[in-house]
């Protein structure tokens, strides 16, 4: 795995051909993870010089921010084009009813600079679309897909192979929930698995069917922890699974997946999207 780029401009690594290592203030709020053998000074660094992108401040972007900020990414994007509404806070973590009728993503960078303010938070109030999300993802080293329809969370997959970028999936509906990881290379991709947007009214939303929101407390929270242990080179990603859980029983499957579908739309041998927004015959 290439180590993620500097990207926080507030904070200058190397000095002289000299590796700077982390202030008093960091040593004190970063304690924690440093303790561990698997982080310690070397992986916090590296969490502070990462870019990561998350699209989507709802019930998955809420955890999902307030831990990578919590963890000292050192620069986050937040994408949402929405603005809160009363019915979003029983899951939406990071907005308060003082928020109500707010940008998300004002919301959003709020409650991440509360946490910790010497990171960078970018937002876009806008929602992804084929014309967009290419130079979105560009100047990021990972991605949380922590959005809420399928079209979304297949032109994230498609950018995102076609870029070269890791990302995160995550799904949420009544008690359940389930989350995947792509790394370029490395296990099939999220079209690999699903081929297609399914019809629009076959599977029931959220909105109809309702979820819990400490469902996505939990998937929002796996999918943080995903981007940190990509971002320090720790542990085993879930490229290659898929996590579901059943908050009911209480029950996690982390399920083998098929090697990388050779006849996959966008990473297969003969790719049919070559780019986003357009199949393009071979």
């Amino acid at each position: 795995m290439t180590g993620p780029q500097a990207a926080n401009s507030k904070t200058n690594w190397d000095i002289g051909g000299k590796t700077v290592g982390l202030t008093k203030g960091q040593r004190e709020r970063y304690a924690r993870n440093v303790a561990l053998k698997e982080i310690n000074q070397e992986g916090q660094r590296k969490l502070l010089q990462s870019r990561v992108l998350v699209i989507g401040a709802g019930g998955l972007g809420s955890p999902a921010i307030l831990y990578l900020a919590a963890a000292g990414v050192g620069t986050i994007g937040i994408v949402d084009g929405d603005a809160v509404d009363l019915s979003n806070l029983q899951r939406q973590i990071l907005h308060g009813t003082q928020d109500i009728g707010v940008e998300k993503v004002r919301s959003a960078r709020r409650a991440a600079l509360n946490i910790d303010p010497d990171i960078c938070v970018h937002t876009y109030h806008t929602a992804i679309s084929e014309g967009n999300i290419m130079d979105m993802i560009t100047d990021y080293d990972f991605v949380v897909d922590a959005t809420d329809n399928f079209e979304a969370k297949f032109l994230i997959n498609d950018a995102c192979v076609l870029a070269e970028k890791p990302f995160v999936h995550a799904g949420v509906i009544r008690f359940q929930g389930q989350l995947m990881t792509y790394v370029p290379g490395c296990g099939p991709c999220y079209r690999c698995i699903f081929k297609n947007p399914p019809p629009e009214t076959a599977v029931p939303s959220a909105q109809e069917e309702g979820v819990i929101g400490a469902v996505c407390g939990i998937i929002g929270s796996m999918q943080a922890l995903e981007a940190i242990k990509y971002l320090t080179g720790v542990g085993q990603l879930l490229t290659g699974y898929l996590l579901t859980c059943d908050a009911l029983t209480m029950e996690l499957r982390k399920v083998k997946l098929p090697k990388r579908t050779l006849d996959c739309a966008v990473c297969g041998e003969d790719p049919k999207i070559t780019k986003i927004g357009a199949f393009e015959k071979k």
